[in-house]
């Protein structure tokens, strides 16, 4: 694990962190992705600390912007020659129905749309690793989320906590069961995970604060943070398991999905539509292939 070089997007706080510390006390050099820097700086140190390792990195990125995610993506490719695992950890929850600088619905937008597009970028370096692995913390929650491709981000459907983040933690599972087609041939992997996390892992909404409201809707669906990152440093670094590419993981084991929206005519649907969505028809099918 010496010379490996893992991202983690959210990384300052809840899962996020304990990902970072785990990994570092691997020997793992860890670039933590941040959306605030201040904060970031301050886990930066916890991280060091609790770990006894400096050997960690801290980069702005704010997934609900597609300007910083292409910022970031640069500059990772200016500064490393490849990258070993993209941990898609950062994630937020809005009470009210909110939107990025893009224009997409909050959670759709952050936690589905801008680790579509980081991972896209990131790819090229991805390939450079002897074994990479791409990394996507969804959520049991993914079973109260419907897909409606003409009104994604909530114009004119009716919106709520639970239906925008199960949609967003839907597409998470989604996007990683059309992935792995995609890495099918390279050497790279890909997992979704239930990270059983604490809701504390998860952003504060932008305009409104992360309230004891949304603590009680979303309580069913996690734990804690450090089992929540047992599971994604485990698909992260464990060396066998690169046949399960594709699948959904709960506490280091497989998981079934039962929901019947989880087939691949759906994750077909979803990659289509991000694709569009980002503006991204001419160049993303040219990177994912092999």
């Amino acid at each position: 694990m010496q010379n490996k070089t893992i991202i983690v997007t959210g990384a300052n706080t809840g899962m996020g962190l304990a990902t970072t510390i785990e990994l570092a006390k691997k020997g793992i050099h860890v670039i933590m992705a941040c959306r605030d820097t201040k904060r970031g700086n301050e886990a930066k140190e916890k991280a060091m600390e609790e770990s006894n390792s400096t050997n960690i990195s801290l980069y702005q990125c704010d997934l609900g912007s597609m300007e910083s995610i292409s910022k970031f993506a640069d500059q990772i490719k200016e500064d490393f020659d490849k990258i070993d695992g993209l941990i898609n950890n950062a994630g937020v929850v809005s009470l009210k129905h909110t939107k990025t600088e893009d224009g997409f619905e909050s959670m759709t937008g952050v936690n589905h749309l801008g680790h579509f597009l980081l991972t896209h970028l990131l790819l090229d370096v991805l390939k450079k690793s002897e074994q990479a692995r791409i990394i996507n913390v969804a959520s049991g929650a993914y079973k109260a989320g419907t897909l409606d491709y003409n009104d994604m981000h909530f114009n004119n459907r009716s919106f709520n906590v639970i239906k925008g983040y199960g949609q967003s933690k839907l597409c998470n599972i989604l996007f990683t069961l059309e992935l792995n087609k995609h890495l099918e041939g390279t050497n790279v992997s890909t997992f979704a995970l239930h990270p059983g996390a604490v809701s504390t892992s998860l952003g504060v909404d932008r305009q409104t604060g992360f309230g004891e409201k949304v603590h009680l809707l979303l309580r069913p669906f996690f734990l804690t943070s450090e089992e929540g990152a047992e599971t994604a440093i485990y698909l992260a670094t464990e060396p066998k398991i690169d046949h399960l590419s594709g699948r959904y993981f709960y506490k280091k084991k497989l998981q079934p999905t039962k929901y019947n929206k989880v087939n691949e005519d759906e994750a077909k649907k979803l990659w289509d539509w991000s694709i569009k969505e980002l503006g991204m028809e001419h160049k993303a099918i040219e990177e994912v292939a092999p």
